[in-house]
């Protein structure tokens, strides 16, 4: 008997889609966020909820997430000549880039604190910036500088009056034309070369007076900048030696006359990560600048950019944590194994919880640091910003790899989103000063800064009495300074042992019980192991987690 052959497609069931998660967008990705909502109140900026909201819901919607995978799929393209053989030295990005520096333009990441005069608007503004930072990082890096250079270019009043209407403005236009016309501008920073790296001082770039120089005066400058970010930035802030030492310039793309400054880009560099973000090699050929601030004094001016663009690695870090977390609760929570959910199985709810509660002490940590910013204390804005820049920062890849591990396979891949985390996790450890770099900082902080170690354990001995491991865990972090020979070697232990404890110090003062009970017992008792999912069996892990993310 003849056996007829199945008819194509008939009975096809292996196509019919089961047990796959669904998107987590739209959401509003402050609303969803119980620990960033309290400490937006706690720390002086409930007048900015309603705007934050709102920008939570903007951030959180399919069109926002969408404009990030197009920005990262279709990096931006060096043109260093038009179709005629002009130079033009121009950078070419996806539409969606332009879109998603409109969107932080309008919610005013890159100039809150200069434009409000209500108290509190660090901290409205770094809530914000969590919001964009979980979404698209590498458009980031020109906001956050343009951010930055108010507080330098303050250095010079007459410059600061031209250029801080211009980088304040709530709108962008990314044509390279006289910022006046456009009436908007955004700043890049060019520091770094070859030969030098962090230690700016060796820097061989050259600034010559065109007439009797000094604060505010003409020069040119010439030499060969190894990284310069943002390339297609209106104005630059620019390290270059002058007769008296290393001075600060700044140097736009476009003339007073309308013609462009010689800006010669050489090459976009090929990053591991923030593929939508440009960051170049520039030589500097008779490019005009005018100097901020004193001659030789480069470094102390810029400085101030330096120690605003490292709060932002820091909430960047937390964002990007935020991020990752929020898509591994989501996934364990509708992903079913050997019949249950993923976030039904005991040995998955603790890993969930222990991300949380990395996430969770990054962000109080953030928007505590952002206060400092807010109140003016300088001796705990400087030395604050260099433990928490570390810390975050060097937390944020194994947040990154244990969260993407949580969704198998599928994380793994790049329609997940999370490998684009996953690749970004290291940079802001490495720019704005790597590790090393901000723990020593911090050793020269507390030398040189008087009053910055009584501030600082003032801060930790607001939580004592709250938890014996927390006051046996700062008892001893002060009696690690007693030897002051050995530490610059033990220097990343002693600024993770101040960051591990001032964040344990907040949770335990803001933060539910479950939450600081875990994270004490984690971190200050020792009651875990070396990777995420090894919280003690007595934590409240359900609690923990529900914080991160609502059922």
């Amino acid at each position: 008997m003849a056996i007829s052959p199945p008819r194509p497609g008939a009975g096809r069931v292996t196509h019919e889609v089961t047990n796959q998660v669904p998107p987590l967008a739209p959401s509003n990705l402050f609303t969803t966020n119980a620990p960033l909502v309290e400490a937006l109140a706690r720390e002086g900026g409930s007048w900015g909820h309603d705007r934050v909201a709102g920008m939570g819901e903007r951030w959180g919607s399919e069109q926002a997430l969408e404009w990030a995978v197009q920005a990262n799929d279709n990096p931006p393209v060096l043109r260093t000549h038009d179709r005629y053989g002009h130079r033009i030295d121009e950078v070419e990005f996806h539409p969606a880039w332009h879109e998603l520096m409109r969107l932080s333009s309008e919610s005013g990441v890159h100039a809150l604190p200069w434009t409000s005069e209500q108290p509190g608007a660090h901290v409205v503004r770094t809530a914000v910036s969590l919001l964009g930072g979980q979404v698209e990082a590498g458009h980031g890096c020109p906001m956050t500088m343009t951010f930055a250079a108010v507080p330098a270019l303050r250095v010079q009043p007459e410059l600061a009056a031209e250029w801080e209407p211009l980088l304040t403005a709530a709108s962008y236009d990314p044509r390279l034309v006289p910022a006046h016309e456009k009436g908007s501008a955004k700043c890049g920073m060019s520091m770094t070369e070859k030969q030098g790296g962090s230690d700016v001082r060796a820097n061989t770039t050259t600034a010559t007076p065109l007439g009797a120089g000094g604060p505010g005066e003409e020069y040119v400058l010439r030499g060969h900048k190894w990284f310069t970010s943002a390339p297609m930035c209106d104005l630059f802030l620019v390290l270059a030696q002058t007769e008296e030492g290393v001075g600060c310039f700044a140097v736009p793309r476009i003339l007073p006359d309308g013609s462009r400054n010689p800006f010669f880009l050489q090459r976009l560099k090929d990053k591991l990560g923030n593929h939508s973000n440009a960051s170049s090699e520039v030589e500097f050929d008779g490019t005009w600048g005018r100097l901020v601030g004193e001659p030789g004094r480069g470094v102390r001016t810029i400085i101030e950019m330096v120690g605003h663009t490292r709060l932002d690695c820091t909430i960047g870090s937390a964002a990007g944590m935020r991020m990752a977390v929020a898509q591994a609760v989501h996934h364990a929570r509708h992903r079913a194994a050997f019949g249950r959910t993923l976030a039904d199985q005991p040995l998955m709810q603790n890993v969930l919880a222990d991300l949380a509660l990395e996430s969770e002490a990054s962000t109080a940590l953030a928007m505590r640091l952002a206060r400092a910013y807010d109140e003016g204390d300088t001796a705990l804005k400087r030395l604050g910003t260099a433990v928490a820049k570390y810390h975050v920062c060097k937390r944020f890849p194994g947040v990154a790899f244990e969260a993407l591990e949580c969704l198998g396979g599928n994380g793994y891949v790049e329609e997940s989103g999370m490998p684009r985390i996953y690749r970004e996790a290291p940079l802001n450890s490495v720019w704005e000063g790597s590790g090393n770099v901000n723990a020593l900082d911090v050793l020269r902080t507390l030398a040189k800064e008087p009053g910055a170690f009584d501030v600082f354990f003032a801060e930790l001995d607001a939580a004592t009495g709250a938890d014996a491991r927390y006051d046996a865990f700062v008892g001893t972090l002060k009696g690690t300074f007693a030897d002051p020979a050995s530490l610059e070697v033990r220097a990343r232990r002693v600024v993770e042992d101040m960051a591990v404890a001032w964040q344990a110090g907040l949770l335990l003062r803001s933060a539910p019980h479950p939450v600081s009970d875990a994270f004490c017992a984690a971190r200050l008792g020792g009651d875990r192991g070396l990777n995420y999912g090894t919280l003690p069996a007595t934590a409240d892990l359900a609690a923990i987690t529900d914080r991160a993310l609502p059922a």
